[in-house]
């Protein structure tokens, strides 16, 4: 097999997610750093801004929310982030949830199996009800893989992101309930 290709579940089931570490900034500087990775996030990062990210994923309190790298576990690459963190929303806490893979490993369900494994873990800690994902109204991928994963569409929003950079996004907001049974 070419550990690079998948081909379809059996590979899937070879991606698993890991912490985010200390050696993760290289894997984050393709991820931040690249204008067609960030094109629907408001354009890539400076240098400094993307090592700032580095240590607060770093140093981000489990009992908060949590970072991973995304693994091809055949080869032990590094060929994405998933993740969730706290907001809150009304009167209550929510969970967000975003993730990124590497251009030339999208189109295989990676995205979307690394997501489903993030979701067991926001889902086992029986924290925080629902679990929220903004994906810019225009990344069909990022919507598809919400569908799939059987988060609703609830509205539509707009964000400044980054914030002070006067960049509007336009998002779906997509809620998943992490205490309905599966």
């Amino acid at each position: 097999r070419n550990p690079g290709h998948y081909t379809g579940a059996d590979r899937l089931s070879e991606i698993r997610i890991e912490p985010w570490a200390d050696g993760d900034l290289p894997l984050l500087e393709r991820i931040m750093g690249d204008p067609a990775m960030t094109e629907h996030l408001g354009g890539p990062e400076p240098p400094e801004k993307i090592a700032d990210r580095q240590g607060r994923y770093e140093r981000m309190d489990p009992a908060t929310g949590r970072m991973f790298k995304i693994v091809d576990a055949e080869s032990g690459e590094g060929v994405g982030s998933v993740g969730y963190w706290e907001r809150p929303e009304g009167d209550d806490m929510v969970y967000e949830t975003g993730w990124s893979v590497l251009p030339e490993f999208q189109g295989r369900g990676i995205a979307t199996t690394a997501t489903a494994q993030c979701i067991e873990q926001a889902r086992a800690e029986r924290k925080h009800q629902y679990l929220h994902a903004y994906p810019s109204v225009e990344n069909h991928a990022s919507n598809a893989i919400c569908r799939k994963l059987g988060f609703e569409l609830v509205g539509l929003d707009e964000y400044e992101y980054p914030k002070n950079s006067g960049n509007i996004m336009r998002c779906n907001d997509f809620r998943l309930d992490l205490f309905a049974e599966n």
